[in-house]
C-alpha cells in the first residue's frame, strides 16, 4: 500500500473507529473496494492528515457541510467522529443552529433529527439550557 493510503487508514481509524473502517474496508468487493481505497487515500490521507488544522475542527467543517448537503447517514458517522474529536454536545448545537441560518431549516431539522439520535444512541444528555437568551452579536 502507499504511505498516502496508509496514513489515511490510521486517521480514519482513529476518527471513526477501526471496527468500523475495518469492517467497510473487508466489506467491499472488487467494485466497492475502488471507492474504499480512493476514500481513504484522498480524503483520510490527503485531506484529514494534513497539518493546517486539527481533528476537533475538520469534524466541526463535517458537521456544517454535511448539514448543508443533507447527508443524514454521513452526519450520523460524523456526529460519532466528532464526539471522538472532543467536540462537545454543546458546540454541535451550535454547529447545527449556526448552519441551519445559512442552509434552511429543512436541512436544519433534519440535521438536529439525525445528530439527536446519535446523542441518544450515545447516552449522552442534550444541553440543558436548548434556548438561551439571545445575544447581542459584538
Amino acid at each position: 500500500m502507499d504511505d498516502i493510503y496508509e496514513k489515511g487508514l490510521a486517521v480514519r481509524r482513529e476518527v471513526l473507529g477501526a471496527a468500523y473502517v475495518d469492517a467497510s474496508i473487508e466489506a467491499a468487493d472488487d467494485f466497492m473496494g475502488a471507492f474504499q481505497h480512493c476514500v481513504t487515500s484522498w480524503c483520510w490521507g490527503y485531506t484529514w492528515a494534513r497539518p493546517g488544522l486539527d481533528l476537533k475542527t475538520r469534524s466541526m467543517l463535517n458537521l456544517a457541510m454535511l448539514t448543508a448537503l443533507n447527508r443524514s447517514n454521513e452526519l450520523k458517522l460524523h456526529t460519532r467522529g466528532a464526539l471522538t474529536n472532543g467536540v462537545t454536545v454543546d458546540e454541535i448545537r451550535e454547529i447545527l443552529l449556526h448552519a441551519t441560518s445559512y442552509c434552511g431549516i429543512p436541512a436544519g431539522l433534519d440535521a438536529f433529527k439525525s445528530v439527536h439520535s446519535v446523542l441518544e444512541a450515545e447516552g449522552l444528555t442534550p444541553v440543558t439550557d436548548p434556548v438561551p437568551a439571545a445575544q447581542p452579536a459584538e
